[in-house]
């Protein structure tokens, strides 16, 4: 990451190509010199449910805090959530944890940016696809960050 802007667009570019994607929109960025913050949903071409925010950093190019939730599309079912919060200690790779299936479920989890939670949700949730890929649409408050609203198989529309 060179600079917040640039992992910016990274992350709204992986959005539109991500094959696991169905629409998106960005709740929330802020974009400093060296932070920045960016908060997103999404809904999965299984029909599930995303929430995504980051707090993200120059200082070595880390992700500071982050919390990634994907639920079933009634938003009641927990599939995972990936988080950094330090409330494990004795976990491997702490404080990087997995909650899976339910509050109490945890595994060790590892460093991970929104792009690569995208990468990963794109195997699991294409893996368990029976139907075709379906257009995705980005929603947002904002203008997208590319020259064309327009990519090859995806659309975006303002909020």
């Amino acid at each position: 990451m060179t600079i917040p802007a640039d992992y910016a667009i990274q992350v709204r570019t992986k959005l539109v190509t991500c094959p696991a994607i169905n629409s998106f929109s960005i709740i929330e960025e802020k974009l400093l010199p060296e932070s920045g913050y960016i908060r997103l949903r999404a809904s999965l071409l299984n029909g599930d449910f995303l929430e995504a925010a980051e707090y993200f950093a120059l200082e070595g190019d880390q992700i500071v805090t982050r919390r990634y939730q994907w639920m079933d599309k009634e938003r009641k079912t927990l599939h995972k959530r990936w988080d950094n919060v330090e409330h494990y200690p004795d976990l491997p790779n702490f404080p990087h944890h997995i909650h899976i299936g339910e509050e109490g479920n945890v595994e060790p989890g590892k460093p991970l940016s929104i792009v690569q939670l995208l990468d990963v949700l794109a195997g699991e949730v294409i893996s368990s696809q029976t139907s075709p890929a379906q257009e995705s649409t980005f929603v947002s408050t904002s203008a997208p960050p590319w020259p064309s609203a327009t990519l090859p198989g995806k659309r975006w529309d303002r909020g």
